[in-house]
């Protein structure tokens, strides 16, 4: 059965595009003239993001070019055929990047360690150099709402940070800005849309099979709140959005001898704050 004959499936596309569409407008994450790189690995997220920025790109709302980059790490067994053939047959402008980062992060990592970090560095820096070498204005990557609440805690409770991912950001080094246009859609969702696109997913060997990541124990705390508190994700990620500088202790964040937030002008003799 085609997608748009299930009202069910209809209603899902509906929801998710709905989310996406309320990211970038929210937060301008695309422009007009944008040549946006999508981050593509091959899992169900990334695969999700492409198609929806691929819907957006057809509406002609926004004028943006989309190529996809999809960083071969060479895992043992990784199908390095699916995302060319994929990608061929949607007619979609893509490079393979080929980087033995396996190799590397195995080598590095104690026994018993996540490698989490050491690969995450590593993908970073490759994807920001072919970045810079594809003139691309907007790095586009596929983490949605559940994995920047769970970010939130992870932060919390192992970093000492009151820090998420952001929709958009500009890196360190001012080179590239980064987008998240699924920041707002619900995993149960993706993974529901995945399933009715039948996107040839691959999965990652490396990180995905360790079985004791801070992440998942995190995620496996939210899902028990969820289930004895229905929508207590919703309200955590809503909190998110509503932050009150003045009600917490960072004093980078806010001037607690002027009591503003940094930043703003305060006009002492006509007593008010501009």
């Amino acid at each position: 059965m085609k997608a748009h004959e299930d009202p069910i499936v209809d209603k899902l596309i509906k929801r998710l595009r709905k989310a996406v569409w309320e990211t970038l407008d929210d937060y301008h994450l695309i422009e007009n003239g944008d040549k946006v790189m999508v981050c593509l690995s091959g899992g169900k997220d990334s695969y999700t993001m492409l198609d929806i920025l691929l819907h957006i790109q057809q509406t002609k709302k926004y004028d943006f070019e989309i190529i996809a980059v999809n960083l071969d790490q060479k895992q043992p067994g990784f199908p390095e055929h699916i995302l060319p053939e994929y990608l061929d047959k949607l007619g979609v402008p893509y490079q393979i990047v080929q980087k033995d980062t396996y190799s590397i992060v195995k080598e590095k990592t104690p026994e018993g360690k996540t490698t989490c970090t050491l690969c995450s560095r590593l993908r970073r820096g490759i994807l920001y150099k072919t970045a810079s070498e594809l003139g691309v204005t907007k790095i586009a990557l596929g983490h949605h709402r559940d994995d920047i609440i769970e970010t939130l805690f992870l932060n919390l409770m192992f970093s000492g940070k009151l820090e998420t991912m952001p929709a958009k950001y500009r890196t360190d080094n001012g080179e590239h800005v980064v987008i998240r246009p699924l920041a707002f859609c619900k995993e149960k969702d993706i993974e529901e849309y995945s399933r009715v696109m039948a996107f040839p997913i691959i999965p990652c060997n490396l990180c995905g099979s360790q079985p004791n990541l801070q992440r998942n124990a995190v995620k496996q705390m939210l899902r028990g709140w969820e289930e004895k508190h229905p929508g207590r994700s919703e309200v955590i990620f809503h909190a998110i959005q509503n932050v009150s500088p003045s009600h917490l202790l960072d004093k980078n964040l806010f001037d607690f001898e002027q009591l503003i937030v940094k930043g703003e002008k305060e006009n002492v003799a006509d007593g008010y704050v501009e």
